[in-house]
């Protein structure tokens, strides 16, 4: 296949007298090099199911039909409908003009098995990523060129200045398993942020784990209080001195275990 180069998307863009919109957080992918990286990475290849969200001028999206993927690729931007149909003209892709955030994916998505693979607008980075996890089974596999301090947060460990909800969450219900940084060059425009590509692949949550992110939830949402004040009535002291687990603690001293061991002493009250 032919590769978007930076001149190709600058052209294919004033050819329809389009540009890039910063309230959608639009950056499109322009290096060669890392689509073929990113593809590789997500092991794409003859007969998946892939879905990409935030198709822009399609360089990503041709890559993975390429590589004999059948592709389910949102776009919210309706303007760059003539864009995407010229540039993938015979591809085996079903373009979908919406707003991935409205649709209901685990319902709209045919079988299982599915691989999101995307360069994700930059303003629906981590409540995508942490819907899939939580609600799309049918996912399971997540390939996704986010900002760097996304990517920190679904990385973070506990006791560090990024560990929060995105933590728990991608612990509890994947397994990171490759990640690597992305400069702002490879983007036409360039973003005044760094970039960065992280695949998690799902894994089956431990029971109670739902709970767990509920709890965990409301102690991040007043991270500065102790466990004490910030779980009243929704943990007991008891549960604290089953579990091992200091009141006193403040949430990002817990691990995503600690979390769900609480959820499991709450659940016996």
């Amino acid at each position: 296949m032919t590769y978007q180069s930076r001149t190709d998307i600058r052209r294919l863009l004033e050819r329809h007298g389009l540009h890039p919109r910063k309230s959608l957080g639009q950056h499109f992918l322009a290096d060669p090099n890392l689509i073929r990286k990113v593809v590789e990475v997500a092991e794409v290849g003859p007969g998946d199911r892939v879905l990409e969200v935030g198709a822009g001028t399609g360089a990503l999206t041709g890559a993975l039909a390429a590589a004999g993927a059948r592709v389910v690729a949102y776009e919210v931007d309706e303007r760059l409908r003539p864009v995407l149909e010229e540039a993938l003209a015979g591809a085996d892709v079903d373009l979908r003009f919406a707003d991935v955030m409205d649709a209901d994916l685990q319902a709209e998505l045919e079988g299982d098995g599915w691989k999101l693979v995307a360069n994700l607008p930059y303003n629906v980075g981590t409540p995508l990523v942490l819907d899939v996890l939580m609600r799309v089974t049918k996912v399971t596999t997540v390939t996704v060129m986010v900002q760097q301090e996304v990517a920190d947060r679904f990385t973070a460990r506990p006791s560090t200045p990024d560990y929060g909800i995105p933590s728990v969450v991608v612990a509890l219900c994947g397994r990171v398993v490759e990640r690597f940084p992305v400069p702002p060059q490879v983007f036409v425009p360039a973003p005044q942020v760094q970039s960065a590509v992280v695949r998690i692949d799902r894994v089956d949550p431990p029971p109670r784990w739902e709970e767990a992110v509920a709890i965990a939830r409301r102690a991040f949402g007043q991270r500065r209080k102790m466990l004490r004040r910030s779980l009243q009535g929704v943990v007991a002291e008891a549960a604290y001195a089953r579990t091992g687990i200091d009141p006193q603690s403040r949430p990002e001293d817990l691990s995503p275990g600690d979390f769900v061991r609480l959820a499991e002493a709450a659940a016996d009250e």
